[in-house]
């Protein structure tokens, strides 16, 4: 659409604001935060994905005492209040730390990422090197930090001097910016079984980091950290007073962070897609926090600009390729609990009332049901499913089809993880002998071991059916081109000579297998599939009919 620009994934206020790409106006948060009589220390904890990282460099374009902003907030809304413009607007010290790369497979890895990224951080102010109102005790240990070559104890204390050798340049308080908090913590906690010792190390690296830059920091004017968990204050936030925690649970600020619905349907008319509303309100909206219904930013913008070159673009997945989903994953395939029940009513359209916690210690997740549920809640897999809800105990539903989506390729993936190794070849074994019957038993018993899910369709059993048949020994060929069309699934033994195809539907009634199944056969003869495999000696051709947990095997003679 002329006239208007879309950015994707840019997390640089100035950059966005200066290339006249569409923004939606966040600022209030600026003039929220700075109110008199505020924390000193605020924490705001939200899923990946909804917009920390930029609204941190707004906090640093706003506040930062080298810039000149006044062109890049010019009629937002912070703007409005014109006193609190003039007393606040570039007139303080900024420090800006992002942890979000802090990762590593073991400590020794990972601190070397936490010494670059603190390198780096002191080259961005290299100009405190110079200073003649810098001591030169500070500026010994500044360079080297700036060189990797700082002691430990050194690093504990690196943002403390940081803002102390601003305060003393600039002769103002430090605004400090801390993006992505809890990253270090979080990837130690994924390495807890290989190197148990790792997370014990990280803790005390980030408790000692925390503690001299928030607790006593007589150099600091104000801070802003963010991250997906809040980990407990006795955990890292020791002694840390003057100290606020918003979570999704949290009222205030809850449209803070993502698109309220009128930010969203306001984005797509000035796309010229409003008509896409609908669509992605069932793919990307569901979110609840506070009492505010949130969609997820990254989720809507990717769509709108997939759509501006391709108008009749379905939604996709995009959340997903953000990052892993092992917290899913780990949560899925845990035997210490029994959720399949919960879980199963969830993957179901269902909603459970489970109690949370927006306060978590990573080493001890895993101790309690709550918490599990609590980590799901807190980084976007799960919403409250009713606005006004307070308190700990709510409703939790899975908030969208995005989600959804994600949830039954994690189960898929799961079971193809931990599926019985021998009921496998059992099936296998069936498969080439002809023995319809036992196939279907097979594939209905392996069904029952997987988490009950109701709302089957076509693409879930065709994920199902090619997780069973990953790691055996053959080739296995999901939704390949063979004769006139393309076949759900195609064994090859090449050693024998001898072929599987395997073509799976959906009933919509245990009474509509056989006529799925014969639906299915005609297929398999009609488009030719079997014409694509010439130099095997057996093609063995199915017909598999799936309706909820039971399988029927018919084959084609």
């Amino acid at each position: 659409m002329a006239g208007f620009y879309l950015a994707v994934g840019e997390e640089f206020f100035d950059n966005l604001r200066r290339s006249g790409c569409y923004y939606v106006d966040k600022t209030e948060l600026i003039y929220d935060i700075a109110a008199p009589g505020g924390p000193r220390v605020t924490l705001f904890t939200r899923p990946r994905r909804f917009g920390k990282t930029l609204t941190m460099s707004m906090l640093q374009s706003f506040f930062d005492i080298t810039k000149d902003s006044r062109d890049v907030f010019e009629g937002l809304a912070v703007t409005r209040h014109e006193a609190f413009c003039r007393e606040w607007m570039n007139q303080y010290p900024v420090l800006f730390l992002s942890l979000k790369d802090v990762a590593g497979l073991d400590f020794e890895n990972a601190y070397a990422m936490l010494k670059a990224r603190i390198a780096d951080l002191c080259k961005k102010h290299f100009y405190l090197a110079d200073s003649e109102k810098v001591n030169a005790p500070d500026k010994r240990i500044f360079l080297s930090l700036c060189e990797g070559q700082a002691s430990k104890s050194q690093v504990k204390d690196s943002l403390l001097l940081l803002t102390r050798m601003m305060y003393a340049h600039y002769g103002r308080p430090v605004i400090l910016l801390m993006d992505e908090y809890d990253v270090p913590l979080a990837k130690a906690y994924d390495a807890l079984k290989d190197a148990p010792e790792y997370y014990t190390q990280m803790l005390d690296v980030m408790r000692a980091m925390m503690s001299s830059a928030f607790k006593t920091n007589e150099y600091l004017k104000s801070a802003v950290i963010t991250g997906c968990l809040r980990i407990a204050k006795e955990s890292i936030f020791t002694g840390v007073n003057n100290f606020k925690s918003y979570s999704i649970l949290d009222s205030r600020f809850s449209s803070s962070f993502g698109f309220t619905r009128d930010e969203a349907e306001a984005l797509l008319k000035a796309a010229g897609f409003a008509d896409k509303m609908d669509l992605i309100t069932d793919w990307y909206d569901g979110y609840v926090f506070g009492n505010c219904e949130i969609f997820c930013p990254w989720d809507v913008v990717n769509f709108v600009w997939d759509l501006m070159k391709e108008p009749d673009k379905q939604p996709d997945n995009y959340w997903k390729h953000t990052s892993g989903n092992d917290i899913l994953y780990s949560f899925a395939r845990n035997t210490e609990f029994e959720i399949s029940e919960k879980l199963e009513t969830l993957m179901n359209g269902g909603i459970i009332f489970q109690t949370v916690s927006d306060e978590l210690v990573y080493n001890r997740l895993s101790e309690k049901e709550e918490h599990l549920w609590s980590v799901l809640f807190m980084t976007g897999y799960l919403t409250k499913a009713q606005k006004l809800e307070h308190g700990r105990t709510v409703h939790l539903k899975i908030p969208n089809a995005e989600i959804a989506e994600i949830f039954e390729e994690t189960v898929v993936e799961c079971f193809r993880d931990t599926a019985d190794r021998g009921l496998q070849k059992q099936l296998l074994d069936a498969l080439w002998n002809r023995q319809e019957q036992e196939a279907s038993r097979i594939i209905s018993e392996l069904l029952w071991d997987t988490i009950s899910y109701h709302n089957y369709h076509e693409n879930y059993y065709h994920a199902f059916l090619t997780g069973l048949f990953a790691g055996q020994p053959y080739a296995v060929k999901s939704d390949q081109e063979n004769g006139l069309g393309r076949t759900d699934i195609v064994i090859k033994d090449r050693k024998n000579r001898r072929a599987v195809i395997i073509e799976a539907k959906k009933a919509d009634s245990e009474a509509a297998m056989e006529k799925e199944c014969m639906r299915a056969k005609k297929q398999i003869a009609e488009k030719q599939y079997a014409r694509g495999l010439s130099g095997f000696k057996s093609i063995i051709c199915y017909g598999i009919a799936f309706y909820q947990k039971t399988a029927m095997v018919r084959l084609l003679e």
